[in-house]
């Protein structure tokens, strides 16, 4: 099972797009955090213009480390900014701190698919560590029903990648007018550029998804034609 070359089949377009997605996105922000803008306002001093703006009392701003490492815990309430971001008066810049305080705005509103993401956590968590353990006993003891359960238990990855989807794409558009009403994205070339980045961004989490759906259709093929070897 661990070296069937089937999963080859199944699983090489998938590590192809993800391949060519994190070229893109790493292209993109290379590209747009060339380009200052014209606020001249570091992502960190971005961020808290923001939180002023889109009222985000409470929020504190903190350093994360790695490249592109931003991201919001709404259990601390603290936005973590990667010191690329922090520290430039950067396009790009501007559109990763603003896409974050998205996140920070949908906690703020109770935004059900963010609620429904979160709530899958423990799900997927269980469902990775035992998905192939099931899937392994079951194909090894002739039990296709345990199989299935393994199955099963992938599919958890499957349904938070999809929900992650609408949680990333509403994050983006958040971070668009947030940008706009506080006035730190200037003409049509700035706008421009956080739509590269922004779009950029969103298609890793395409790629996670057809990465996470294919791998479920290949352990769904694996316990099938098991099954259909077994009568």
């Amino acid at each position: 099972m661990f070296f069937d070359p089937t999963y080859l089949l199944y699983m090489a377009p998938a590590f192809l797009i993800m391949l060519l997605t994190t070229w893109y996105v790493n292209s993109a922000y290379r590209t747009w955090g060339r380009v200052p803008a014209r606020s001249q306002m570091t992502g960190y001093q971005a961020a808290q213009r923001l939180i002023s703006t889109g009222g985000l009392y409470g929020i504190q701003i903190q350093a994360a480390a790695g490249k592109l490492s931003d991201n919001y815990d709404p259990r601390d309430k603290v936005l973590h900014l990667s010191h690329g971001v922090a520290e430039s008066a950067s396009v790009a810049s501007l559109a990763v701190a603003a896409h974050e305080l998205g996140h920070a705005m949908q906690d703020r509103d109770g935004y059900l698919p963010l609620r429904f993401r979160a709530a899958l956590v423990p799900m997927v968590n269980i469902g990775s560590y035992l998905g192939w353990i099931l899937i392994f006993l079951g194909l090894l003891l002739n039990f296709t029903n345990l199989a299935w359960l393994g199955v099963l238990a992938f599919a958890g990855g499957a349904i938070f990648s999809l929900a992650t989807l609408p949680v990333e794409l509403n994050a983006s558009a958040r971070a668009r007018r947030l940008l706009t009403n506080s006035g730190l994205i200037i003409g049509e070339d700035e706008q421009r550029g956080v739509n590269t980045v922004l779009n950029a961004a969103a298609l890793t989490y395409v790629a996670a998804l057809v990465t996470a759906v294919m791998q479920l259709l290949y352990y769904a093929s694996l316990v099938s034609g098991f099954g259909r070897r077994r009568r």
